[in-house]
């Protein structure tokens, strides 16, 4: 079934072409037809599957079919993502998909000036990609008219709420006009995220072309077994005895990212590390270097997980296994997409045989091991607790809950909002955006409900130990707590 079969209007139709797709993905065949209906929709694919074109597509043909006449632009179609890297990359698919229509596109989000946002709403925006941070910014300055949007994109939905983001998506849903198709994608569905669609879809169609919380079947997995304080060593094996070119290599905290950068360089590997800490200057030059094979390999956090569309990436690391099993899905998303064979490869020390068991369980498969000569783990090393150091997502404290505000028997689940620590620090002398504020409270409240739940948890149980001190898990604390207004000024680092 070609393109040209599904309903687009022919100047986007035009744009799919010169960009060399001839044939609609799975989910975007179901999707695009339902869309081009008017109505609303849940759709869930593997990541690399398309669903970026899978909504981009009809979307501009509906705004282009009914072009208002005359007079200033409005947002008329909102597109939400948890991320800078994922609003960036949907912005480049509007222009890209949108050349031949008569509809202007514009992106906002947080770690750059405003200013420019600013100038760019007011010259008339139809279609406007952000993160829910930086728009409320505008919002609370009066740059921003929500009144007039007739579509909502709701992306990497469940990236979002899994950042605590359902707040400031609450507050973006009361802005816009009650009439309105909403679309609902993401790669994984949670129960938090079944949810929230009951209570924004409206008789929505259901699109799954896969079983949920699934990797691409191009994908090939391998776990090497090897111990901690030997996996740098392996790492530069693999890549040097394999000739890789291009690896995305991925850790569980900033710190280690900057770290493992730093001694691929000194073992002759060109390397970049790109996380929430970087500046958006640094992480879209890294990003770009990548890409275009100046450094070899690209060292990341999870925050990167998301909106990371590289052609034919070859090779994806897990240098540290994630501590929620759904980022796995998400990191190795990155390869194997658009048809393509891809590999990933994780590498696993004793200490992350729980969170390898957690990953299986949600793939429901076993991934296959295999240990490398040379690398054979030492049987005599114990396990020790996972610590996650300040990047508030709650590691594995030594008898406690998994996620930092369990019980005394470890059987708790209080999750903070799940976000890198830091990411809010507004720049020293221009104030605090909002963003910023919500994330240095949010980073805050993850920390502490880690602390305090980790450090409790070991003592037993009873007497609410592993629990904050109001009593309540650090995320409800965060999400109860009144927010101050601020006007943003230079952005902060939350998205």
């Amino acid at each position: 079934m070609p393109f040209s079969s599904l309903g687009l209007s022919a100047e986007v139709t035009r744009a799919v072409t010169e960009k060399g797709y001839t044939e609609p993905t799975p989910v975007q065949r179901q999707a695009i037809p339902v869309i081009l209906e008017g109505r609303d929709i849940m759709a869930g694919a593997q990541t690399g599957t398309g669903k970026t074109a899978g909504f981009t597509l009809p979307l501009l043909h509906r705004l282009h079919a009914t072009v208002p006449g005359g007079g200033r632009r409005v947002v008329r179609a909102l597109i939400l993502t948890p991320t800078r890297e994922l609003a960036a990359q949907v912005a480049e698919s509007v222009q890209t998909y949108g050349r031949h229509v008569p509809l202007k596109s514009a992106v906002i989000f947080g770690g750059v000036s405003i200013n420019p946002q600013i100038a760019a709403l007011r010259r008339g925006v139809d279609i406007l990609v952000a993160t829910p941070g930086r728009l409320l910014d505008h919002v609370s300055q009066r740059t921003l008219d929500l009144s007039q949007v007739e579509i909502l994109v709701l992306d990497e939905a469940d990236r979002m709420l899994d950042m605590g983001f359902i707040r400031d998506i609450r507050k973006i849903l009361a802005l816009l006009p009650k009439k309105r198709q909403n679309l609902l994608f993401s790669a994984t569905y949670s129960e938090e995220i079944r949810t929230l669609a009951d209570d924004l879809l409206d008789n929505p169609a259901l699109i799954e072309v896969a079983r949920r919380n699934t990797t691409a079947e191009r994908v090939s997995q391998r776990v090497h077994p090897v111990d901690a304080k030997r996996k740098r060593e392996l790492l530069s094996f693999l890549i040097g005895s394999h000739n890789w070119r291009q690896v995305l290599v991925f850790t569980r905290t900033k710190h280690g990212a900057n770290r493992l950068a730093e001694q691929l360089g000194r073992d002759g590997i060109t390397a970049a590390a790109i996380h929430g800490n970087k500046s958006q200057g640094a992480r879209t030059k890294a990003l770009a270097d990548f890409k275009r094979n100046a450094v070899r390999v690209l060292v990341a956090t999870d925050i990167a997980a998301r909106g990371l569309d590289i052609d034919q990436l070859p090779h994806v690391v897990n240098f540290e296994l994630p501590n929620v099993p759904e980022d796995y899905v998400h990191r190795i998303g990155r390869t194997g997409r658009a048809g393509n064979e891809g590999e990933a490869i994780s590498l696993v020390c004793v200490d992350e045989h729980a969170y390898l068991r957690d990953i299986e369980r949600l793939l429901k498969r076993e991934i296959p091991k295999e240990i490398i000569e040379g690398f054979k783990p030492d049987p005599s090393i114990k396990a020790e607790p996972i610590v996650q150091g300040r990047n508030g997502r709650g590691g594995r404290p030594a008898g406690g809950g998994r996620n930092g505000g369990g019980n005394g028997n470890g059987n708790g689940r209080g999750r903070a909002p799940r976000q890198e620590a830091g990411a809010g620090r507004g720049r020293r002398g221009d104030g605090r955006s909002q963003e910023g504020a919500r994330a240095a409270r949010s980073g805050a409240a993850g920390e502490n409900g880690q602390r305090q739940g980790g450090n409790r948890s070991g003592n037993g149980g009873g007497n609410g130990a592993g629990k904050p001190r109001s009593g309540r898990p650090a995320a409800e604390r965060f999400n109860a707590r009144p927010r101050r207004e601020v006007p943003a000024l230079l952005g902060g680092g939350r998205d």
